[in-house]
C-alpha cells in the first residue's frame, strides 16, 4: 500500500470519527419508541446532531415542549434513506447535520402559543428581522400542524470534513440577522447555505435567485443528494425534507423526544 493511499484512508477514518463524537450516546436508545420509529444514531452514528429545539438557540428562545433529549427520532424508513444519502456525501468530503427530526404535536402547540404572544420578540433580530410577528401565520412560517409530527420529515444541512468545532450559543448574546454574510451571523460549523437555519425570510427559499456562488452549490448538492435518496424538499425552506413514501402520511404523533416515549 502506498503512503499516499495510507494517508487518504487515515484522513477518512479521522473524519468518520469526528462525525461520531457529537452524536447522542448509545445509552439514549430508541427501545422505548413506538413501533416503526428509531433514533437516527442507531442507524447511522456518523450523522451530526444539533437539535436546536432542545436548547435556547431557536426562534422562540427557550427549550421547546416535548424535547427531553437532543435526539433525532425518525421512522425507520426515513432513517435508512438518510443513511444512504450520508454514504454518498461522505465520499465527497461532507457529512449531514440534523437540526430537527420528529417533532411532537406538543412542540407545534408551543410554537403556536408563542406566535400568538406578539410581545415576545426576544429572538426577532436573528430569526425574523424583516417579518412582523403578527404575520407569522398568514405568511406560512407557523402552522397548527407540521409534517415533522408524522416522523419522516427532517431539517438538515451539510458540514465539510473534517468537522470543525462549533461554539455554544450564549443566551443573551447580541443577535445577528440570519441572512447576514456567513462571517457575521452565528458561527455554525456548516457550509454556507446563504442563510442560517430557521431563517424566516424569502432568502431561505431553496431556489431564490439571490443565492449564488458557494451557497447555491451547497444547496443544490444537499437537495440533489436527498432527492436521489427518496426525499422531497419544501420550496420555502432549503433545510426541510420529507420522505416521499412516508409510512404515516396522515398521523400526527405526540410522544416526546427522549430515551423513552412516555407521556
Amino acid at each position: 500500500m502506498s503512503s499516499r493511499l495510507r494517508r487518504a484512508i487515515g484522513s477518512a477514518l479521522l473524519a468518520l470519527t469526528a462525525c461520531a463524537t457529537l452524536t447522542p450516546p448509545a445509552t439514549a436508545a430508541g427501545g422505548g419508541l413506538p413501533p416503526g420509529f428509531v433514533a437516527l444514531h442507531e442507524v447511522d452514528p456518523t450523522i451530526r446532531h444539533d437539535i436546536r429545539y432542545f436548547g435556547r438557540h431557536n426562534f422562540v428562545g427557550e427549550r421547546i415542549d416535548g424535547y427531553r433529549q437532543p435526539l433525532c427520532v425518525l421512522t425507520r424508513q426515513a432513517a435508512t434513506a438518510l443513511r444512504a444519502a450520508q454514504r454518498v456525501l461522505l465520499r465527497q468530503g461532507y457529512t449531514l447535520k440534523v437540526y430537527d427530526c420528529y417533532r411532537p404535536q406538543r412542540a407545534v402547540d408551543h410554537f403556536v402559543r408563542w406566535a400568538k404572544d406578539l410581545a415576545d420578540e426576544r429572538m426577532k433580530p436573528e430569526f425574523y428581522p424583516n417579518v412582523d410577528k403578527s404575520r407569522l401565520f398568514a405568511d406560512g412560517y407557523i402552522a397548527e400542524k407540521s409534517g415533522h409530527s408524522r416522523g419522516s420529515t427532517l431539517d438538515v444541512t451539510l458540514v465539510k470534513l473534517p468537522v470543525h468545532p462549533q461554539r455554544p450559543y450564549r443566551p443573551g448574546e447580541p443577535l445577528v440577522p440570519c441572512f447576514a454574510p456567513v462571517g457575521q451571523r452565528f458561527p455554525d460549523n456548516t457550509v454556507d447555505m446563504g442563510t442560517g437555519y430557521d431563517c424566516f425570510d424569502p432568502l431561505s427559499h431553496t431556489e431564490n435567485p439571490a443565492i449564488t456562488g458557494p451557497a447555491r452549490v451547497h444547496r443544490d448538492l444537499l437537495r440533489g443528494t436527498l432527492i436521489a435518496a427518496g426525499f422531497r424538499n419544501l420550496a420555502e425552506e432549503w433545510w426541510h425534507f420529507t420522505l416521499n413514501n412516508e409510512p404515516f402520511p396522515s398521523t400526527y404523533f405526540d410522544f416526546p423526544v427522549g430515551r423513552r416515549a412516555l407521556p
